[in-house]
């Protein structure tokens, strides 16, 4: 007796609910992303196949370049609260509206006489500014503007975070010269920081 035949019926899916939810996936990561500012000074890092995670709270950025020395606060929060230590330590009130633009930043690597100058300008005049400075003073004398930088910074992270310490992070040019990395080095060391990471890239290998 012959075996009848079933009917072959194509499959039809409704793909608006997965577009709509992808749309609105795409629009909150939008939303909520953060713009990566752009880096002041043209550093090659070197490269390594040592790989950690750097953590994303409680973190400072030292970018050496060109003889250069440029600092970077993670966290809104903190670069605010940082700000006024800076301000009470040099004599200097800053706004609210400064205050605002500040906690915003990436990188700066300007003298406190020209912080307020700097805050207030646009991406692309800050970037024709700081091209034209040599950076944040860091002599080792103890106290320099780059000493109190991360002192102020370390305050701020032990007020706002429960004590918790200050972690450094050095991103500097694979060609600088050794004495201006030292030079920092010796900063860290002068307020009994010997612990810090360096940021490299990816040669390959675990």
């Amino acid at each position: 007796m012959p075996r009848a035949k079933v009917q072959r019926k194509s499959t039809s899916i409704d793909m608006t609910a997965m577009c709509d939810v992808s749309f609105l996936l795409l629009t909150f990561f939008i939303l909520t992303a953060t713009a990566r500012q752009p880096d002041p000074l043209n550093i090659s890092i070197p490269a390594s196949t040592y790989k950690i995670k750097v953590p994303d709270k409680d973190l400072a950025i030292l970018s050496i370049g060109q003889g250069k020395v440029f600092y970077e606060i993670v966290g809104n929060d903190i670069k605010a609260a940082t700000l006024d230590k800076i301000g009470e330590q040099y004599k200097i009130k800053f706004t609210p509206e400064e205050r605002k633009r500040f906690s915003v930043l990436g990188s700066f690597g300007v003298p406190v006489q020209n912080l307020k100058q700097f805050i207030m300008m646009d991406g692309e005049q800050r970037d024709k500014f700081a091209k034209q400075l040599q950076g944040i003073p860091a002599d080792t004398t103890g106290n320099s503007e780059l000493d109190q930088w991360i002192l102020q910074n370390r305050k701020a992270v032990a007020e706002l975070h429960n004590n918790e310490p200050l972690r450094i992070s050095i991103k500097g040019d694979a060609n600088e010269e050794y004495p201006t990395v030292k030079k920092i080095m010796d900063v860290l060391q002068n307020q009994k920081m010997n612990k810090f990471s360096l940021i490299t890239s990816a040669e390959g290998g675990k």
